[in-house]
């Protein structure tokens, strides 16, 4: 398996190749909706691309896409993150990896803080999320789900000055 990020030339087609790789259900579950096909305004969000306010990263095998994760900043200092796999792919890591490789894409983009909604009886996702994240937060909302984890441990830099100067105040 090779994890690429993606970029504005190549989000379409890794896009179309996934969203086809999904069945209905899986659909529903990363949609939230019935989604027998992409729009084409959603599509056109899914494939914008930018490596700043919208990174996203896809597992190949043997050069077909399997999967994507997407991290989209929603503030400052937030940013939503979203998982698909291809379900002849589902349960075998790619998952994990992805989410492990967009975790470390987030806090380049100095993202404080991840989110998202996941549905109730999408247990796939729940249990990933309780392994690639530890401590996430998950608190029961209307219908959804909603995921929590802080990324600032991760992109605070602690430098010699600091250090210092907190030795200093002892």
């Amino acid at each position: 398996m090779r994890v690429t990020e993606l970029n504005r030339d190549t989000a379409p087609d890794a896009v179309d190749a996934v969203f086809a790789g999904l069945s209905a259900r899986s659909r529903y579950l990363r949609f939230h909706s019935p989604t027998p096909r992409l729009t084409a305004s959603a599509r056109r969000v899914l494939v914008d691309v930018d490596g700043e306010r919208h990174a996203a990263v896809c597992a190949h095998i043997g050069g077909d896409p399997v999967g994507i994760a997407r991290v989209i900043r929603t503030g400052e200092c937030g940013a939503e993150i979203a998982v698909a796999v291809v379900d002849l792919w589902q349960r075998r890591g790619i998952g994990r990896r992805l989410l492990e490789e967009l975790t470390t894409i987030a806090a380049r983009m100095g993202v404080a803080e991840l989110h998202g909604d996941v549905l109730p009886d999408n247990s796939g996702m729940l249990a990933l999320v309780r392994k690639v994240l530890p401590g996430v937060r998950l608190t029961r909302e209307a219908d959804t789900i909603q995921l929590s984890y802080p990324l600032a441990w991760v992109t605070a830099e602690i430098t010699d000055a600091d250090l210092i100067e907190s030795l200093q105040e002892i």
